[in-house]
Order: structure tokens, then C-alpha cells, then sequence
């Protein structure tokens, strides 16, 4: 229909998560492949109604996916960095989105400050990085680059869905 053709749908409005959803959320980071009696048992509900919500968790968005997080060391993959990228323009273009395709990137960021992206980035050597920068400076859009090469790794996560605004800062500490 004519009429209706340049409105837009009701964007979907996310699911607001409650404490059983960020208890299995939380439980599921931890370790994903823990069945779902046993994610009852921990949160107190039936395996039945933890897979029901395990399943619109899922729908939502706030489970992306369920991956093997691999060891870099492990496979090879002794050497990392962080690079921040400065670019011509403001950071996120074709071009520079294509740095996805590399499969030493792990992360694209756009930021404000002083660059316009970090590049997570990780290679089996610093001749391989050496490499991978190469190719880097010669994608376009790409004006400088300032690596930081990590030394040791104390903690590397993603987002804890049991901590809240509700929590006070420092709360979880104590």
C-alpha cells in the first residue's frame, strides 16, 4: 500500500531481564554447556521452564550465541594487541569494516578520542603482526596506527548480566 509505505514498524521492544534471567545468563557465561537441570537446580526452577526462557532469551538477543571460547596460546595464537586506528574520515567505513574479513581481528570498535577504531588483534608472532600491520596500513581510509602489544592477560570476559544499577558501586566487591 502506497499510503503505508514509508512508515516504519514498531521497532521490538526489548525483554526487561529479571533475577532468574541474569541467574541463568550468568550460569550460562560461566559454563554454556551445563544442561538445563542443572541450571534449575541453581536458579529453582523446573529444567522445562528454565529451557522455555533459556529459548526467548535467545530470541531476544541477549544470548548471541553459543561458541568454544578458544586459548590463544593454546592454538597458536601467542601474540596480541590492541590497535587504535586513525583513519581519514570518522572511523567506520566500508572499507575499514572489511578488516572483519582478517581472521586475526577478533574485535572492531568505534571510538571517540584520539583514533576512530581499536582492532583487537591477535597472530601467532610479532613478524606475523608485522604482517597483519602491512596490510593494514595498506587498506584504505587508514592514515596511522598505534599498536599496544599485551604482556599477560589477567582478565578477559563479557558482560556480567548479574550486575545491575541496582547494585551500588562496589557492592559486588564486598
Amino acid at each position: 500500500m502506497k499510503e503505508t509505505d514509508d512508515i516504519q514498524p514498531n521497532p521490538i521492544k526489548p525483554r526487561v531481564l529479571d533475577k532468574l534471567d541474569r541467574k541463568i545468563l550468568g550460569a550460562l557465561a560461566a559454563d554454556a554447556t551445563r544442561s538445563y537441570a542443572d541450571l534449575a537446580k541453581e536458579v529453582g526452577l523446573s529444567a522445562p521452564a528454565v529451557h522455555e526462557r533459556v529459548k526467548r532469551l535467545r530470541a531476544s538477543g541477549a544470548i548471541k550465541w553459543t561458541v568454544a571460547e578458544l586459548d590463544g596460546p593454546s592454538v597458536g595464537k601467542n601474540f596480541l594487541a590492541f590497535i587504535h586506528v586513525e583513519a581519514s574520515g570518522w572511523g567506520k567505513t566500508k572499507d575499514l569494516v572489511k578488516l572483519a574479513e582478517y581472521p586475526e581481528v577478533e574485535e572492531i570498535h568505534t571510538v571517540t578520542g584520539d583514533s576512530g577504531m581499536i582492532l583487537k588483534v591477535r597472530v601467532e608472532s610479532a613478524e606475523a603482526m608485522e604482517g597483519f600491520l602491512w596490510q593494514l596500513y595498506n587498506s584504505t581510509g587508514v592514515r596511522s596506527t598505534r599498536t599496544y602489544v599485551v604482556l599477560s592477560t589477567h582478565l578477559e570476559r563479557g558482560p556480567q548480566a548479574e550486575i545491575t544499577a541496582e547494585l551500588s558501586q562496589g557492592d559486588h566487591l564486598r
